[in-house]
């Protein structure tokens, strides 16, 4: 799901840790909201328009944070519609309900795990790309004209 990869410089001390900080952004947003699965995306959403116009290693990281944070979202969203349908409407618990909401959890809890080793790693200045959402980022992210 992670891979390593060599980034064409080493970012200097205060731009590792800007990239650091937005994994960080989403796991602190996630202690502070977590009955609303929007909060996650709103807290990744502002710090990425914040660092939008910053150093490449910034920008390429806020961005695969905010595409990771997005499919969480969605996932999620359809979690708490469905659980509140049960809850206070007429739908019942059904296998595919629980198989949904244990996907949810791995998901979450790997996206979470995944997130803190690609802090502590953007932090040594390394550069962690996530599957799919690399490529995603490498799409919409370009490197600066030097």
């Amino acid at each position: 799901m992670i891979k390593e990869k060599e980034f064409n410089y080493k970012p200097n001390e205060y731009d590792a840790e800007k990239a650091s900080n937005s994994y960080l952004m989403s796991v602190v947003a996630l202690m502070v909201g977590l009955p609303l699965p929007i909060i996650n995306l709103i807290a990744t959403l502002m710090f990425y328009f914040a660092n939008r116009k910053g150093d490449y290693f910034v920008r390429w990281h806020c961005t695969q944070v905010l595409f990771s944070q997005i499919s969480v979202l969605c996932m999620n969203v359809a979690g708490f519609s469905w659980t509140m349908s049960i809850l206070f409407g007429s739908n019942e618990i059904t296998n595919v309900y629980i198989g949904y909401m244990l996907t949810i959890i791995l998901f979450n809890l790997s996206e979470f795990i995944a997130t803190i080793y690609s802090a502590i790693q953007t932090r040594k200045g390394k550069h962690v790309e996530w599957w799919l959402f690399a490529a995603l980022t490498n799409l919409l992210c370009k490197p600066d004209k030097a």
